[in-house]
């Protein structure tokens, strides 16, 4: 670690403490610094041990409750307790193989009671038990131990791809509820809009129809005020007669219509002329009552 150990005394570095004997016993703890020996009363520097966090990385193999084989990457961060420097020294000879045992022990009895799905959950109360116990245990040979992590948790290629094809196939359903839900909606919206465009079609046909009804009332009442002796059959023949022309007028000047057969004569103006006022007289009614 560093020391220089001379015949009659050795120096101790920083972050370290010694371990002095004396006739082959412990006799003391060296702190850092240069420390006399006499070698004549049988001291001598036995060994030097560092008291800086060390790390050790562990890899478990088990499996959990549903049979999956999985590998565990342990971190375990320890350090030797200062006053306790000699129990570290001559209780363990590989304290790293002691710590790597117990971490097996532990480890192998929890996960085997977890399936894969509360491992990754719980994999932190995982690293708590192990830290519990190592602290029991090595706390008696001198070493604290710092923390653990649960680095990794690997599952079996096949686990991990079948993991994956199943999360696919979730994400996939979720997204086809929420495709059909907006098409839903969307249905939904275009039905509404063509029934308020179907209504307001309506409405404007009706205003439409009401308008023109006004109109003709109106034209034939002021044609009867002015021209005395005409009643008002022969002012809606008139306007009848008139309103037919035009439209034949209409159709032949326009270049994009087809032929249109239409019946042609008086008599099918009388006709006409019947229907429309048939209308009024039961639009005058409507509104009287």
């Amino acid at each position: 670690m560093g020391n220089t150990v001379c015949l009659f005394g050795g120096c101790i570095p920083q972050s370290n403490v010694g371990v002095v004997e004396q006739w082959g016993r412990f006799q003391r703890l060296a702190q850092p610094g240069f420390h006399f020996f006499n070698p004549f009363a049988g001291e001598w520097l036995a060994g030097v041990l560092s008291t800086r966090i060390s790390s050790l990385d562990v890899r478990i193999e088990t499996k959990t409750k549903d049979n999956v084989f999985v590998q565990l990457l342990c971190s375990i961060q320890y350090r030797v307790i200062k006053e306790n420097a000699d129990d570290a020294f001559y209780e363990l000879q590989n304290p790293k193989e002691q710590i790597q045992a117990y971490v097996f022990d532990v480890t192998r009895a929890i996960v085997p009671r977890m399936n894969l799905d509360e491992l990754f959950e719980q994999k932190g109360e995982v690293a708590k038990a192990v830290l519990e116990e190592l602290e029991k245990v090595m706390g008696e040979y001198g070493y604290n131990i710092e923390h653990i992590l649960m680095v990794d948790i690997i599952p079996d290629d096949s686990v991990r791809r079948a993991m994956n094809e199943i999360n696919a196939a979730q994400r996939m359903q979720l997204a086809s509820v929420y495709k059909g839900e907006a098409e839903k909606i969307l249905q939904v919206k275009k039905a509404e809009a063509e029934a308020e465009a179907k209504y307001l079609g309506g409405v404007g046909v009706a205003r439409q129809r009401q308008a023109i009804t006004d109109g003709l009332r109106e034209n034939i009442l002021n044609f009867s005020h002015k021209v005395e002796g005409t009643s008002a059959k022969e002012v809606m023949d008139l306007i009848m007669i008139t309103q037919y022309f035009d439209t034949i007028k209409d159709l032949g000047n326009s270049s994009k219509n087809t032929t249109v057969f239409i019946p042609h004569g008086p008599g099918h103006v009388r006709d006409i002329g019947e229907q429309i006022r048939n209308g009024l007289m039961e639009s005058a009614s409507a509104q009287i009552g």
